[in-house]
């Protein structure tokens, strides 16, 4: 570039007759300017290059800015969920709570009446038991009852009676007397079968405790006949044990599981 310059000044000053010392002070002159030059292209290059970074740098701030958004919309979404989670929890652990607070009541409940029966259970009058997560009174039928017959024994009778005067201690709770035999076919002009003699039984049992003064709507009767065994019929022992009246306690609605989602469900 500088050798262009040159020849142009060269024929320049021929043409309008510089001496050498004007000659110099141009050549000079050329020297500054393509100093100038260099430098003005130098400066373009780096503002260029500074440019190119401040866009990348652009790009990258606007990324991170929609990240950064996304991430607090998840944040958002995130905490909503949390918080749902946390009121279930929280209902749960209440409900949770309780029914601890039932099941603490039911069993000081099944404890009172176990120390009450404790008399009648040593003596071989009655037992306790727990069948389905219910709470049973069992009482052999062959202390209520004579073989074959629904008419109540004075030992029965007098063993009903002390089992009321549990039972009204215990507010709030229905009872179901339940008559069960064993699996020899009756043969009676006054039972049909053995669910005629197991009904019998059950009703008399109820009609006693009433008379007695449990409140009647708070007992029900039912006969099973041979159906639910507690012990094999092929012994005369296992047949006894399966001769029998139980008074079960029935559980109340706040113990049983809530099915009423299974109507909102159901087709209408």
């Amino acid at each position: 570039m500088r050798w262009m310059a040159l020849v142009l000044v060269c024929l320049f000053a021929v043409g309008c007759g510089f001496s050498d010392e004007e000659m110099q002070v141009k050549l000079d002159r050329i020297d500054e300017l393509e100093g100038l030059l260099a430098t003005s292209r130098e400066e373009s290059e780096q503002r260029q290059a500074r440019i190119q970074a401040l866009e990348a740098q652009n790009q990258e701030l606007a990324e991170r800015l929609r990240a950064l958004g996304q991430e607090v919309e998840g944040l958002e979404s995130e905490r909503g969920d949390l918080q749902s989670s946390l009121a279930e929890t929280q209902r749960a652990l209440d409900e949770l709570r309780a029914r601890e607070r039932q099941q603490a009541a039911r069993l000081q409940v099944f404890r009172n009446m176990l120390e009450r029966f404790a008399s009648m259970i040593a003596a071989g009058r009655l037992r306790v038991r727990i069948v389905r997560n219910r709470m049973v009174i069992e009482l052999s039928t062959d202390i209520l009852f004579a073989s074959g017959r629904a008419d109540l024994q004075p030992e029965g009778e007098q063993a009903l009676t002390e089992i009321v005067g549990v039972l009204n201690e215990i507010q709030n709770r229905q009872f179901q007397v339940a008559g069960h035999t064993d699996n020899v076919p009756m043969r009676s002009s006054r039972f049909a079968n053995n669910w005629d003699l197991s009904t019998t039984r059950a009703t008399n049992v109820v009609t006693f405790m009433i008379e007695q003064g449990l409140a009647e709507d708070r007992i029900s009767a039912a006969g099973y006949a041979d159906t639910q065994p507690v012990a094999p019929n092929d012994t005369s022992e296992g047949r006894a044990q399966n001769r029998r009246i139980e008074i079960v306690l029935v559980p109340n609605l706040d113990e049983l599981p809530d099915l009423s989602s299974l109507m909102e469900d159901s087709p209408s």
